[in-house]
């Protein structure tokens, strides 16, 4: 009797079913939802940031010395949060977990945040695609997933045609902002018409070299970008 192989993505998706059936927090385990009220009031909100890069500052004010010295690719940036304790070990849970139900309460819990200024003027919202054996191999792009709930807060276009990445580039963990640059140099490809103004989607916005190196490719093509993220180191 031959048994039926899952893929990867029908196999995240259940897993995802049978977290959604018995919700609990993913922090400390208490059942009821997928982050409860204390965790969830640890969560480190990005307060002051620099209006270019997103990068976080002690106090509000400019642009960093950082966009100062190099203007970035893209127009300006937004994180919800800080890549810190405790975000750094949910968005892993997602990554290379597959926990996709925790991919949509987190989506839907940042769309409640989102800058109305960048809504009224972006057209679509384009999350920082894989390349197509990294998707394959995992099954969906978290990117993607998170982006979802925020396309429908906004009523933005999710853009998920239009741009592919042309190679595999190496994991980015632990490399310098040279290195990353580098790995990146001329890794994406527009291969369909886009909007005029669109916003970048990333889980998590390190160097910032990823999002540079795709606004950088969308400005050749006459495209306009500004970022979001879900969080910012």
């Amino acid at each position: 009797m031959s048994v039926k192989r899952h893929s990867n993505g029908s196999r995240a998706r259940l897993q995802a079913w049978l977290r959604g059936w018995w919700a609990h927090c993913r922090l400390c385990g208490q059942p009821g939802t997928e982050l409860c009220a204390d965790c969830l009031d640890q969560l480190p909100v990005l307060a002051m940031a620099c209006p270019g890069c997103a990068r976080p500052l002690p106090v509000a004010g400019p642009r960093c010395g950082h966009c100062q010295r190099r203007a970035p690719a893209f127009g300006r940036a937004w994180a919800a949060w800080r890549y810190a304790p405790p975000l750094d070990a949910l968005l892993p849970r997602i990554k290379y977990h597959g926990d996709l139900t925790l991919a949509r309460w987190l989506g839907g819990l940042m769309a409640e945040r989102l800058p109305a200024e960048d809504r009224a003027w972006a057209e679509g919202i384009l999350p920082v695609p894989l390349h197509r054996w990294r998707l394959a191999r995992r099954g969906f792009n978290q990117a993607v997933e998170l982006a979802r709930p925020c396309a429908r807060a906004s009523g933005l276009p999710l853009l998920l045609n239009g741009v592919r990445r042309r190679r595999d580039t190496p994991a980015q963990v632990g490399q310098s902002l040279a290195a990353r640059r580098r790995n990146l140099r001329g890794c994406f490809e527009v291969t369909a018409a886009l909007p005029r103004r669109v916003l970048l989607f990333d889980d998590v916005m390190t160097t910032g070299a990823t999002v540079e190196e795709l606004a950088r490719t969308l400005c050749r093509a006459g495209v306009e970008t500004r970022v979001w993220a879900v969080a910012r180191a």
